[in-house]
């Protein structure tokens, strides 16, 4: 087996390790005498120590022996577990995670600790954790924070002669390096922003990761930016200093003599591999310490589980897939389908009987095939949902606030894709919920409620979708506050205004740069997040609705599809052209009479059971030639989005198929109302329509 191998079941039990130590130290400041919880604690601690030291990062073993020392003086009862003292275990743990995510990213663990260290020390030589915190949190003031990682810009031949010939020109080329505050959450959207900032004021050239990595979020909390613009180096910076969560913006003059190239890079990146490579007789060492590990792991597991033989034997049964296989795996069955439409329509333009039963059975298999590649990529929310309680703790503290935080349905599961994107999202309404909902105690106890506000995060099943909500018992969205601001932002008239529904009207804090805060704070206020979320999950063919009462609280509730790649569709003929709208949009179809076509606010409308729904031709949205008339009756959608309906109107059904969404590739984004194709059973390319885009 491959030393990788070994690494990767390093890497996992660690995080798993981490993960416990982090959930049982929540369950320790809520129950601060219960040494049971200690104990576990110090055993996850011991493990990690133990597999860090076989492994040879002994900077990861040498802080966790250290926190191990302080827990162990809890375990003995030699001192009292507080806020100050966990505050302390806390960092370290986050400095633990920090070096973890280093091994896994290639580098070898190392990190600058010493402050951590230094409290821990003096914990162990019986010095008071509140009195060692506050003395840190002075020094600490003095610092200035620094990103971990600095990413260098290169540049090839062509980008040499543009930055030559701006110069020529009258441009000035700066190297503009912005660095992140360290608790920034949504850093694809900071990126999103200073990027908006720059291209208002010059042309950018280069950054350092590239574009594609900063919109993943694949950067720390540091990125580099080539600028020409005429533009001075002070109204830059302000500009830059305008976005929110930006600790500080450096720039500097340069030239096209002060960049490596691309082709000196690729060489120095070249002996740098063979620098870093290892010997004969180190990879035999690392592959020995690696197998080490793997069976300590095993060992300590057992150890820990000698009553739970059950645990033991699935345990026996389950192995570790890299993911990217699994997406291999995926694509494979992608095109499977595909051809599976096609046999479906062959057989059936042919009407051979034994063909037919073959392509059956064959259908009924991929489809058990289906449902089992599915599964497999399906992980439970528990895997986002696990950072939060941490995270609600530390921001209570911050905003001075108490707040229970109730999670229910952890285990509910997702398809992985979903899973990586929702993450952020559901950070910013978190966050807002603890800012602008829950109040502080003062004014709870005011209004007659509990002092500690309660936010409830829970996950569940419907049907194909899953649903998210995030709920608090805080004082609800003033709606008048919200209307006012929107007619002022000039989003709605005040003819519109009265007649528009609670539902209509907190749609609007969704809105781009729309916030009803009275001051910025760190947390929030700025008017950014909320439609950044909102985009995030229709870009994965979910909706977001708010639901809120003042003085009792607001929920936020997050549709979401199972998965991203197969989906149930009804295929659907206008003119000469398909077109695939999703099943989970649609609520029924109807065939309507033209004369029942009423007409409202210069718009087609139909009475659809007590509703007045607008029609969509799609024969119009997409510019389809018309060859043939309608005649005396519309073939018809219903979709809906929220509490919002549409009619779609087609020529023709044709009926429901699974298809394949495939990505209409980077030379074809944003086009309206169209979130991928598919190739459907006869050959032929089927658009798939973006319900949402069409309803408003």
């Amino acid at each position: 087996m491959e030393m990788s191998q070994y690494l990767e079941v390093f890497i996992e039990e660690s995080k798993e390790h981490l993960q416990t130590v982090n959930d049982s130290l929540l369950k320790l400041e809520k129950n601060p005498e219960d040494l049971t919880i200690v104990s576990e604690i110090f055993r996850a601690a011991h493990t990690l120590k133990g597999m860090s030291a076989t492994m040879n990062y002994q900077d990861l073993a040498n802080l966790t022996h250290k926190m191990e020392n302080v827990l162990d003086l809890i375990r003995n009862n030699k001192i009292q577990v507080d806020s100050d003292l966990l505050d302390i275990i806390f960092d370290a743990v986050d400095d633990l995670e920090a070096m973890v995510g280093d091994i896994a990213s290639g580098g070898q663990g190392e990190r600058d600790v010493q402050h951590v260290v230094g409290k821990l020390e003096r914990i162990e030589e019986g010095e008071a954790p509140a009195k060692v915190q506050s003395e840190q949190i002075v020094s600490e003031s003095k610092e200035v924070w620094t990103s971990e990682i600095s990413y260098e810009l290169t540049i090839d031949e062509f980008q040499r002669t543009v930055l030559m010939e701006s110069a020529e020109q009258g441009f000035i080329n700066y190297e503009i390096t912005v660095s992140l505050t360290k608790d920034c959450m949504l850093k694809g959207a900071r990126v999103y922003m200073v990027f908006e900032v720059l291209e208002q004021i010059g042309e950018v050239a280069q950054s350092a990761p590239t574009v594609d990595q900063l919109e993943e979020e694949n950067f720390d909390l540091q990125f580099k930016v080539l600028l020409l613009s005429t533009h001075e180096e002070e109204d830059i910076q302000a500009r830059i200093l305008k976005v929110s969560e930006i600790d500080s913006v450096d720039i500097k003059k340069v030239t096209a003599e002060d960049y490596v190239s691309d082709q000196e890079g690729v060489a120095n990146s070249a002996s740098h591999d063979h620098f870093v490579d290892d010997s004969n007789e180190q990879s035999r060492k690392k592959e020995q310490a690696a197998i080490a590990v793997k069976e300590k792991g095993a060992v300590s597991k057992e150890s820990n589980n000698q009553e739970a033989s059950p645990q033991k034997a699935a345990q026996s049964k389950t192995i570790r897939v890299n993911i990217d296989r699994l997406d291999v795996l995926m694509n494979l069955f992608e095109e499977l389908v595909i051809d599976r439409g096609r046999l479906e329509q062959i057989s059936t333009d042919l009407n051979h009987s034994e063909l037919q039963e073959t392509v059956e059975r064959m259908s009924r298999i991929s489809g058990d095939l289906q449902s089992i590649i599915l599964n497999m990529r399906m992980v439970p929310v528990e895997q986002v949902f696990n950072r939060f309680p941490r995270m609600v703790r530390q921001l209570a503290r911050d905003l001075n606030k108490k707040v229970n935080l109730v999670v229910e349905g952890a285990e509910t599961e997702l398809d992985r894709t979903v899973i990586d994107e929702i993450g952020d999202p559901l950070v910013h309404l978190i966050r807002n919920s603890l800012d602008h909902g829950i109040e502080t105690p003062e004014n709870r106890l005011a209004k007659g409620k509990p002092e500690e506000g309660n936010l409830k995060l829970q996950a569940y099943h419907s049907g194909n979708h899953v649903f998210i909500e995030i709920s608090d018992d805080g004082g609800g969205i003033d709606r008048d506050k919200v209307l006012n601001k929107a007619i002022n932002n000039g989003l709605v008239t005040n003819e519109q205004a009265s007649g528009l529904s609670d539902q209509q009207v907190f749609d609007y804090i969704m809105s781009s740069g729309f916030s009803t805060a009275d001051q910025i704070s760190d947390v929030s206020g700025r008017g950014v997040g909320l439609d950044v979320v909102k985009n995030t999950i229709e870009s994965l063919g979910g909706s977001i609705t708010i639901d809120s009462v003042p003085d009792k609280g607001s929920t936020f509730s997050i549709q979401l599809p199972l998965t991203l790649s197969i989906i149930s569709v009804m295929l659907v003929e206008v003119q000469q052209e398909k077109y695939a709208v999703p099943l989970s949009s649609i609520i029924e179809t109807a065939i309507v009479k033209k004369e029942d076509i009423m007409h409202a606010h210069n718009k087609q409308v139909i009475d659809f059971r007590g509703s007045v729904v607008p029609l969509v031709s799609l024969e119009d949205v997409f510019e389809v030639p018309q060859e043939v008339d309608k005649g005396d009756y519309y073939s018809i959608v219903i979709i809906r989005k929220g509490d919002k309906m549409a009619g779609l109107v087609v020529d023709s059904f044709i009926g429901q198929q699974e298809v394949v969404l495939k990505s209409l590739g980077n030379y074809l984004q944003n086009v309206f109302a169209i979130s991928g194709a598919t190739i459907l059973g006869d050959g032929q390319v089927a658009l798939i329509i973006d319900s949402n885009a069409l309803i408003k």
